[in-house]
């Protein structure tokens, strides 16, 4: 595990370097006060995701951190999508001056897709783009309205919140309500056309360490171990904890995860398991997942919990939660995190 204490790092502490004190034994017991609601995309089953009004209705609904997925412009501004893609997120197709644009890419899943990508257009022109809510059911009267944000702007809505550490000096710095979870999306294919996301990330950081005298804490992610070892050898991440997201085998329910929990602990400090790999579905029972991982000093984030996509099995979505909450989490990802902080409170408080 990295040494470093991810309860108590945050944006200030990005220049320290990692202490010389070997970290404590891994506490294995889940402390049902400090359960971390992520709010997955912003409130994104209220608004079009990854919007700063997204972001900011989640941070009103009392999420612990906003989470802001990044992908850059082909001039290297790190902006908030899902997807390197626009077409479902977008009103992309509606713009005739860029239908020379669509091409087609390899995923990382070997598949072929046929679309616009955020890496064949600079900043600017994004932002002739307006956003909108990618699933059916949902309120679409906001589509076509709000902008794609830079990663630049995600950062200062955050430090909005900033309060001070000490009342009678404020010069001292201050902390922020809640956090930022940035996910680098497709890192090896940006680096294949040039773009250096660790490095932007590395600046974008630094930057607004230096523009705001704010501690924010700061969780890193990626489903692609190779840029999460790239930033666990900078200095500038000693004190930012890192993440490695794992899904099962083809998402199956007997599916070998993506990553190894030994192989993770070596330089991250946390997992971000499909929901799956924590709880088995079809009997309702912790597989244990959870407790391996916190065993090895490992946070435990589970993804993706939706108040109008229940998994079967369960009545309610508070259940399902609750659920995964017994299983040994640490934390878990909502679109809907009003539902999220409720839930985790009043498990808390049983």
């Amino acid at each position: 595990m990295r040494n470093l204490s991810i309860v108590s790092v945050g944006l200030a502490g990005i220049l320290a370097s990692c202490s010389a004190t070997p970290s404590p034994v891994a506490e294995t017991v889940v402390d049902r006060s400090d359960i971390t609601v992520i709010a997955h995309r912003g409130a994104s089953g209220y608004l079009p995701e990854h919007t700063l009004d997204a972001y900011q209705l989640a941070i009103d609904m009392g999420a612990d951190f906003i989470e802001p997925d990044l992908v850059m412009t082909s001039d290297g501004v790190l902006v908030a999508r899902h997807d390197p893609w626009l077409s479902d997120s977008t009103d992309i197709a509606d713009h005739p001056e860029f239908a020379d644009r669509r091409t087609t890419v390899t995923g990382p899943d070997g598949t072929e897709l046929t679309d616009w990508f955020v890496w064949d257009f600079t900043y600017e022109e994004l932002s002739t783009l307006r956003t909108r809510q990618v699933r059916a059911g949902r309120d679409h009267t906001h589509n076509d309205i709000l902008p794609i944000p830079r990663f630049d702007r995600v950062l200062a809505l955050a430090m909005r919140s900033c309060r001070p550490y000490d009342s009678a000096d404020i010069n001292q710095g201050s902390y922020a309500a809640f956090g930022v979870y940035p996910e680098t999306k497709w890192p090896e294919h940006h680096a294949t056309r040039g773009l250096d996301m660790a490095g932007a990330l590395e600046t974008a950081l630094l930057t607004a360490l230096k523009d705001y005298n704010c501690d924010l804490p700061i969780y890193v992610q990626s489903f692609e171990d190779g840029i999460l070892r790239d930033l666990n050898d900078r200095h500038a991440f000693d004190n930012i904890p890192l993440v490695q997201l794992v899904y099962p085998e083809g998402y199956a329910m007997d599916g070998a995860p993506s990553y190894q929990l030994e192989d993770i602990a070596e330089y991250a400090d946390g997992v971000g398991p499909f929901k799956t790999l924590v709880l088995d579905y079809r009997t309702q029972e912790p597989t244990g997942y959870a407790q391996r991982a916190r065993d090895l000093g490992l946070e435990v984030h589970a993804w993706t919990f939706r108040d109008d996509d229940i998994a079967p099995g369960f009545e309610t979505i508070e259940d399902e939660i609750r659920a995964i909450l017994d299983a040994g989490v640490t934390g878990f990802f909502t679109d809907f995190p009003d539902t999220g902080r409720a839930v985790a409170d009043e498990w808390a408080s049983d």
